[in-house]
């Protein structure tokens, strides 16, 4: 009878994966802490701190199941740090005839298991993560090697395929996307619902990864982490989403508050990307909850966030695995300026990336458009280093994992792919922001002027970045009227901005 050890990542948590159906005394599952995964790339402490903590859960809950489990704590004395070392002492000294693994979702992880696999003298396997509603290739198979590839077009096959949705062969509401109903300024007209939180003593973990000499960075209150750990909480958030923030998260879903985190956001990606959840079963009591509850639930709030599961984030792991090795290499604009020392901190008189940046210290989390518009808007307008803003990214967010990561900053935000996910930059003035938000009104630049005293970073920057990369973008049909507009300046103008622009540029890290 073959001795089968089976690998679990930690981002594979998945307790209905088809592996464990059945207990079988010849299956042993095995998940490692090791630094190799503390060592890639600086993380944010709660990052780690979730990571390890819905880790212990998993295995502690597969063993109270019957299966059989080995969990290799960091810092277990017999810990070889690596998996490769950590898998082949396991198959020594347990005697195993076949070694498996779940698919992984980083190409990293997944060129080092195949390396480890031929390197191993017994039967090797690979499963699918029964995750996710596309295969590695299917995102690349649809657009049949086009260079440009669309999200809504995507989309909407996603949501004919799946039948969500969907009147017949028509979308429901006769409109495939409720964007000009979404996306509103918060304006006070509903209550804002404190965010889900949790209460995990994981001081225990945190003395542990201190001891170890583990880096990170950000904050931490290792009393009480407040992410959900296990597919039960998971479920709670959902649920606490479903009743609490649903009902108007479209409206909002692009607005920003300093003295309000998430407004109505979900936080649900953290337990989504580790599996703790799956897409199919959010989507499936999205769906329920808008049908029970037409009367509050509007059809632009659902589709806003049904969109962003089955659409976005799927198409974002089929760009990745199209477009991997070499998409964490691209630099379309070829940009160098080092990242500021403020990213460390936030200690920037910008108001919108002071509070932008210290919640994501703060919190390891900020939704989408403070991390796209506000911090990432900044960095393709200054002409930071992909490779600096790509690094950021995956240590800062409990929920990045370099599939989803890398595909949202270094295509999405930065346009370093040179329009692969996005047909034009991401980027905007102080006007964007002062519309989103209440940032504005607390600054110590003011938002209206391009120019002079306290004149707002954005404003200079932004025309400055259409002016210096003129060849690459003038032609591109979407953001003409920008050009428009810089020719029609009068030329003192423009000289003026430019110049405060250079200024700002050469004085990054006092801003």
């Amino acid at each position: 009878m073959a001795k089968i050890l089976r690998l679990i990542l930690g981002d594979q948590l998945h307790s209905n994966h088809s592996w464990y159906r059945q207990v079988n005394p010849n299956v042993t599952y095995v998940m490692l802490e090791v630094m190799q995964e503390q060592a890639y790339v600086m993380h944010h402490v709660q990052k780690i701190l979730a990571f390890f903590a819905a880790m212990r859960n998993f295995a502690h809950q597969l063993a109270k199941k019957g299966h059989q489990v080995i969990y290799v704590k960091l810092d277990d004395d017999y810990n070889l740090q690596d998996f490769e070392n950590n898998i082949t002492r396991i198959i020594q000294k347990e005697q195993i005839t076949r070694f498996e693994y779940q698919l992984p979702d980083e190409y990293r992880l997944d060129e080092q298991l195949k390396q480890i696999c031929t390197r191993l003298s017994i039967e090797t396997d690979s499963a699918d993560t029964e995750h996710f509603l596309t295969e590695r290739l299917d995102v690349q198979n649809f657009f049949g090697g086009k260079k440009r590839y669309l999200m809504e077009a995507f989309y909407r096959h996603m949501r004919e395929k799946l039948h969500i949705l969907m009147n017949g062969d028509e979308p429901l509401g006769d409109r495939w996307n409720f964007d000009a109903d979404n996306r509103k300024k918060y304006d006070g007209k509903v209550p804002l619902e404190p965010p889900l939180l949790y209460n995990h003593d994981v001081s225990s973990l945190k003395g542990m990864i201190d001891q170890m000499k583990v880096r990170y960075f950000g904050e931490v209150d290792a009393a009480h982490l407040v992410w959900p750990l296990s597919r039960q909480e998971a479920f709670k958030s959902l649920d606490y989403f479903c009743e609490h923030l649903l009902p108007h998260f479209g409206t909002y879903e692009d607005a920003m508050l300093q003295e309000h985190i998430s407004l109505f956001h979900s936080r649900m990606s953290f337990a989504q990307n580790v599996k703790l959840i799956s897409p199919v079963e959010i989507v499936t009591q999205v769906l329920q909850h808008y049908q029970h509850n037409k009367d509050v639930i509007s059809l632009a709030q659902v589709e806003g966030y049904i969109r962003q599961v089955i659409g976005w984030r799927e198409f974002m792991r089929g760009i990745y695995w199209a477009h991997m090795p070499g998409y964490d290499e691209k630099n379309f604009f070829n940009h160098q300026t080092e990242i500021p020392h403020w990213f460390w901190d936030g200690k920037t008189k910008m108001n919108c990336l002071n509070k932008c940046i210290g919640q994501s210290l703060n919190e390891a989390w900020a939704h989408h458009i403070q991390r796209l518009m506000v911090i990432g808007n900044f960095c393709l307008l200054a002409g930071i280093d992909p490779d600096d803003v790509d690094a950021w990214y995956l240590g800062i967010y409990i929920d990045a994992i370099q599939w989803v990561e890398i595909t949202n900053t270094r295509g999405m935000s930065q346009f370093a792919d040179g329009g692969i996910i996005g047909s034009k930059p991401y980027v905007a003035s102080a006007a964007y922001i002062n519309k989103m938000s209440d940032y504005c009104k607390h600054c110590h630049y003011d938002y209206k002027k391009k120019t002079g005293d306290k004149a707002c970073p954005y404003n200079s920057l932004y025309w400055n970045f259409f002016d210096r990369n003129a060849e690459k973008l003038q032609n591109n049909p979407r953001i003409g009227m920008a050009y428009v507009t810089l020719k029609k300046m009068k030329p003192d103008e423009k000289e003026k901005i430019m110049q405060q622009a250079e200024t700002y540029l050469d004085d990054l890290n006092n801003l």
